[in-house]
């Protein structure tokens, strides 16, 4: 017992992050992640290299 408005807080705060629109900064983004460059921007890695890589 005890769990209801702690799970009604969880189901809400999943509700808000899965229908608000998320007006997101990409330029502002890639700064602080440090992408700077190009070949990123225009080729993102697939599921498949990203699983070689971590092969490596």
């Amino acid at each position: 017992m005890g769990r209801g408005r702690a799970k009604a807080k969880q189901t809400k705060v999943a509700r808000q992050l899965k229908y608000t629109n998320h007006n997101i900064d990409y330029d502002r983004l890639r700064k602080e992640l440090g992408a700077d460059s190009p070949h990123d921007e225009m080729h993102p890695t697939t599921a498949s290299e990203q699983e070689s890589e971590h092969v490596r």
